[in-house]
């Protein structure tokens, strides 16, 4: 079988796969205005004949980034007459309490097509009132004298009764089959109006713009060929088929990062790391994720963007902290003298000033670079040709000059900033979730990740920092080993122990029912079932998702449901109460096909052969003091044998990424070919 992942970020498009039994690989600058240039380069570069290959799958940033510069579609909103500024108005706490600039959300909808129909659905599913025909003709005609492109139906209560909501989206969909419908049953029958709307809202708001582009690539392959399937990475760790990625693109938010931390939890159970950070660097952002026993945690409430100011997204994610420091980021110096670094970033064109393509701006790829990081003749294995004077010119004009220092001083400092800022991300997952770092290990891979891993390992007294094979290329590798995977959901309120059992069994029958008519669209043979119960604390706002096998648990015999809560609640929080209440909020229903292959997992194990000369000779490098730089010894990893053992300083360099190696640390090649670096911290 010919697989092939391919993962476009925000700098580079990333392509791994099997072809014809061989591991295959490319890197190739992503191209903005049409990122089917960038995948038909990768399949080039790669030798890989698209009529040949069996299954694509694939990952995109085009989803988030839609959002992140709100390019998205001219969309309105359909909600029950009286709640009009739900949406609007949102949650009333404030999350930055000390922040005398605070800003709330900004709807992406304009208040002025925020549509009122008269209808109403009771809390149970009870039917008070039916829509109001005539008024939906008044809106639909409202909507096209603005010109809008989608619509958002979030009605009270849908997921109680979605009745009101598929009329309404029947309307909209026979009179005006152009328009991109999203209505909120389809995407999460889960109570939570704001976050319910904003869900709804960010689904429409990517749907014309996403579906553009997926028609597009749909059209490339099928130009060249294409027979074969092609999968789209979710949010949740999972692939889905195209059709549904058309439907709901919203689930495609973080659908290029989730796949390199499906890798990393792959490796640290290779390695028996019971627990472990994954560290995403690439040119625009990096992003690190918790991986927990093999598997990184999938929280179900999620914001795009910003925590404070960003639009929230109640879906199954992949819990990834991502934050804008990549190799891309700027260097800037604001009025009062401060360097900064990020969160902009020159992207994949210009790039670089290093990139001879005129950028001007330094970054923190100029910086590596000039502090001998990098090896401007291998760089991607010499693909792009690096211009070292004009990493020197664009220092001196942004950063140097302005802040009276040498070219070696003012790149260290970009390099410590954004390191600085990097460790916060791994913070953010391990000491904010009640970890301790030191009690982990460090998972980096993305084209810039194994050159500042190093440093923030030391950073946070990280002891062990874990550099796979093909580091560079890592996220789109992990696609290959992503299962189908769809969640459903269902709001079901009440004391656990209480609970009608003919209820609870009707909830269970409806969900496998909705999966099974997945499966059968998505075109799987089988699949597991599992389903999970939303519980906690009578009293308490947030649960947690626990196991659970049959209905009878939830009603007539809960024992064993409440003692299994208690131990992940004292797990997760250091505390339970044992003697509470408790109750369920909603049921869950996770629904996974594995794959038929396992070429992917078994090269993370496979016995590693080094082929050609380890060394590549010396070069200055600057560590610590800008002043007194260290000659280096420079390998090609490639060539290193398993069981070779690097002290540091060193420079490990590869096609397609470069770990760097401390004074004091000590690496060791694994029998896989697996980095294992010990940090002295």
């Amino acid at each position: 079988m010919n697989i092939v992942g391919v993962d476009i970020g925000g700098t580079f498009t990333d392509l791994v796969g099997y072809v014809d039994g061989a591991l295959v690989t490319s890197k190739t600058s992503t191209t903005p205005a049409d990122p089917t240039r960038a995948i038909a380069r990768s399949l080039e570069l790669a030798a890989c004949v698209p009529g040949q290959i069996d299954e694509i799958l694939h990952g995109s940033t085009i989803a988030i980034n839609t959002v992140l510069e709100r390019k998205g579609a001219r969309t309105a909103l359909i909600t029950t007459e009286g709640f009009r500024d739900v949406y609007a108005i949102g949650r009333s706490n404030r999350i930055d309490a000390f922040n005398l600039f605070f800003e709330r959300p900004q709807p992406l909808v304009e208040r002025a097509f925020t549509f009122e129909i008269r209808e109403r659905m009771l809390a149970d599913g009870t039917e008070l009132e039916p829509v109001d025909a005539q008024a939906m003709e008044r809106i639909l005609a409202a909507i096209d004298a603005a010109g809008c492109e989608a619509v958002a139906v979030c009605l009270l209560h849908a997921y109680a009764n979605p009745a009101h909501e598929r009329q309404i989206g029947a309307f909209l969909r026979e009179r005006r089959p152009d328009l991109f419908v999203s209505l909120s049953h389809e995407i999460l029958r889960e109570y939570r109006e704001y976050e319910r709307t904003s869900t709804t809202v960010l689904n429409a708001f990517v749907g014309p713009r996403v579906g553009g582009y997926l028609g597009r690539l749909e059209h490339y392959l099928g130009g060249a060929d294409f027979n074969g399937r092609v999968q789209i990475m979710r949010s949740n760790g999972g692939v889905m088929s195209l059709r549904h990625a058309r439907e709901q693109p919203v689930t495609m938010m973080e659908s290029g990062p989730v796949a390199g931390m499906i890798g990393a939890g792959r490796l640290a159970s290779l390695l028996g790391l019971p627990r472990a950070v994954g560290f995403d660097m690439g040119g625009t952002t990096a992003k690190s994720s918790l991986i927990t026993d093999g598997a990184p945690a999938i929280e179900t409430g999620y914001v795009i963007g910003d925590r404070a100011t960003g639009q929230p997204m109640q879906l199954p994610v992949v819990d990834i902290v991502e934050i804008g420091a990549g190799g891309g980021s700027i260097a800037w110096v604001d009025r009062q003298g401060g360097l900064h670094v990020g969160p902009q970033s020159v992207g994949a064109d210009p790039g670089p000033a290093c990139y001879g393509k005129g950028s001007g701006l330094a970054v923190v790829t100029d910086a590596d670079l000039l502090l001998g990081r990098i090896n401007p003749a291998r760089f991607l294995g010499g693909d792009i040709q690096i211009d070292p004077p004009a990493a020197r010119t664009a220092m001196r004009r942004s950063v140097a000059e302005p802040l009276g220092l040498s070219l070696m001083e003012a790149a260290r400092g970009i390099v410590r900033i954004a390191d600085a800022a990097m460790s916060l991300s791994v913070r953010s997952v391990s000491l904010h979730r009640g970890v301790d770092p030191r009690d982990t290990a460090l998972i980096a891979f993305g084209g810039a990740g194994p050159l500042h891993a190093m440093s923030i390992a030391r950073e946070l007294s990280i002891p062990q920092v874990v550099v796979p094979k093909l580091p560079g290329a890592f996220s789109a590798y992990g696609m290959l080993m992503a299962s189908w995977r769809q969640d459903f959901v269902q709001t079901l309120i009440g004391r656990v122990g209480e609970l009608d059992e003919a209820h609870v069994a009707a909830v269970f029958a409806e969900l496998a029912e909705v999966g099974r008519a997945q499966l059968g669209r998505d075109h799987q043979a089988t699949a597991d079932f599992r389903f999970y119960a939303d519980l906690r604390y009578v009293g308490q706002e947030y649960a947690i998702s626990i196991p659970v096998e049959e209905p009878r648990q939830l009603s007539v015999d809960p024992a064993a449901l409440k003692a299994r809560f208690d131990r992940e609640h004292a797990r997760r929080y250091a505390q339970s109460a044992p003697d509470e209440t408790m109750e369920i909020v909603s049921l869950r229903l996770v629904v996974s096909a594995t794959r038929d292959d396992t070429l992917a997992e078994r090269w993370l194990s496979e016995p590693f052969v080094a082929e050609g000369d380890a060394s590549a000779g010396r070069r200055d490098v600057v560590f610590d003091d800008p002043r007194t730089p260290i000659s280096t010894p420079i390998l090609w990893r490639p060539a290193l044998k398993a069981g070779t053992r690097i002290e540091g300083p060193a420079v490990i360099e590869e096609e397609n990424a470069t770990t760097l190696i401390h004074p004091g640390d000590e690496a060791v090649v694994t029998d896989a070919g697996h980095l294992v670096v010990k940090v002295a911290v």
